[in-house]
Parts: C-alpha cells; sequence; structure tokens
C-alpha cells in the first residue's frame, strides 16, 4: 500500500474564507472573477477528489486546491459569465475530499445581473460582441471583478 492511499482515506476539515457572498451588480455580458481561499483546519491533508459547479456559466480559471497540507491555504478561482443570467442570481460550487463531518462542503456567491438600460441582448449577441471586441479573455484589476460583501 502507497502513502498517497493512507493519506486519502485520513479525514480533515476546511473553511472556507468569506463565504456567501453577495457580488456588487453587474451589467449583463460582464465577465466576473471569483477567488475564494480555503484553509484546512484539520490535522491531515485534504485531497479533492470532486468540485461540481451547478451553472454552465461557470468555469475553473485555476486552483491550487487538488491538496492542501495541514494548517495551510489553496486558492479556488473561477470564471463567471454573466451572459446567461439576468437578475438576482445565487451559485453553489460543491467540494467534496476527504473531510471528516460531511461528504461535501459548498461555497455560495451570488450577484445581481442587470440589463443594458437601453436594449436587453440575448446571449448570442453578446458572445458574438465579446469575441469581436476580444473580451472574452480576462483582464486583472477590474473593479467589478473583486468587489463583493458578506450576507
Amino acid at each position: 500500500m502507497n502513502s498517497c492511499q493512507d493519506v486519502s482515506n485520513k479525514k480533515t476539515s476546511i473553511q472556507i474564507v468569506d463565504n456567501h457572498r453577495q457580488y456588487y451588480p453587474i451589467l449583463r455580458g460582464q465577465e466576473l472573477e471569483v477567488m475564494f481561499t480555503i484553509k484546512n483546519t484539520g490535522k491531515n491533508p485534504f485531497i479533492l477528489s470532486d468540485l461540481l459547479i451547478t451553472c454552465g456559466c461557470i468555469a475553473p480559471k485555476k486552483s491550487s486546491i487538488r491538496s492542501i497540507p495541514a494548517g495551510k491555504e489553496g486558492t479556488l478561482i473561477l470564471n463567471y459569465d454573466s451572459s446567461k443570467n439576468i437578475g438576482e442570481v445565487k451559485h453553489y460550487i460543491d467540494i467534496y475530499g476527504n473531510l471528516e463531518k460531511t461528504e461535501k462542503s459548498s461555497i455560495v456567491f451570488g450577484v445581481n445581473v442587470v440589463p443594458q438600460s437601453d436594449y436587453t441582448k440575448d446571449y448570442e449577441e453578446l458572445l458574438k460582441e465579446n469575441i469581436a471586441n476580444g473580451l472574452h479573455e480576462f483582464t486583472d484589476g477590474q473593479e467589478h471583478q473583486r468587489l463583493y460583501y458578506l450576507e
């Protein structure tokens, strides 16, 4: 038996920093980068076995939570595309792994997606504009990608 199997069978606990976020409103078609810090609060390494995202409008950008040593932190970065939603939306991302008291831990965030005031474009129009303008690539530093508050 190798050491990886021994570690994955040992249970641990995690804490999601600033969970249950409510981001400030964004315009439909804007992208939002959400970054969650996950702390391993247990005595054993956390081993991620699965990540379940509830909406096709969310894509993992990069992650350092495949495994998190005891007492350390990892970061999960997600890209949310608001083109597919309008109004108040709430999203859940379930994290599965060697958790001691539950089978999963859930990340929750919400945002109000508002339409443009002059005309509400459909998803295909927004996608076509984003591709034509080169805006489908993510950029750092936009205020709508960082501001949130806790419920």
